[in-house]
């Protein structure tokens, strides 16, 4: 599978409430305002936004990516109200061992309301159908339990505990290490239908 066929052009995606489709320069307040959070970023890789400069700096490293057809995010966007909410991507992929890895950070204000899930399950769905992959794995911080319950919800398995698996924010952090197969999404839709 073509990383360049998939991501030359992002494909808009929609699920019950959500929108997903590529960052715009349009949406820089709102990521700034998510990105700004203590509490957004706690677990996440990267530092809490301190300035609108380096969200700016962010939203023109992905439309970069989005110009030269690289693996890169969807921005979600609330449907209720249009507003710009979240992102959610493959952070890597192997195309030759199809495999991938997905992580999302959304804005507080949406936290405990199924959009996550929502959106995860989409993007799994687009994994298996449209990239060939046969694995879908995330992981998080053991002490991130909002994050281990978007993964479940999303239908993944809880496989165990990576030991010190990320060096990040000044220190080693164990992780949750969740996955899906192709055939238990498959499985699992044709249960829900």
């Amino acid at each position: 599978m073509n990383v360049e066929k998939i991501y030359g052009d992002l494909p808009i995606l929609e699920t019950e409430r959500l929108i997903l489709r590529k960052v715009t320069l349009e949406d820089i307040q709102d990521m700034y305002l998510y990105g700004s959070d203590e509490e957004v970023s706690k677990y996440v890789t990267w530092n809490t936004l301190e300035t609108i400069s380096d969200t700016k700096g962010f939203v023109e490293f992905v439309l970069n990516k989005y110009e030269n057809k690289q693996v890169s995010p969807w921005g979600i966007e609330c449907k209720e109200n249009g507003k710009f909410i979240a992102t959610i991507d493959f952070v890597w992929w192997q195309p030759n061992n199809k495999t991938a890895e997905i992580g999302y950070v959304i804005s507080k204000d949406y936290w405990r309301k199924g959009l996550t899930s929502e959106v995860a399950k989409e993007i799994i769905k687009f994994g298996f159908e449209k990239m060939d992959l046969v694995r879908i794995q995330a992981r998080c911080d053991v002490e991130n339990i909002g994050s281990a319950r978007v993964m479940e919800k999303a239908g993944m398995s809880f496989e165990g505990i990576i030991r010190k698996g990320i060096f990040v924010k000044g220190m080693h952090r164990d992780l949750k290490m969740y996955s899906i197969l192709k055939e238990e999404f498959n499985y699992s839709n044709e249960t829900r239908t």
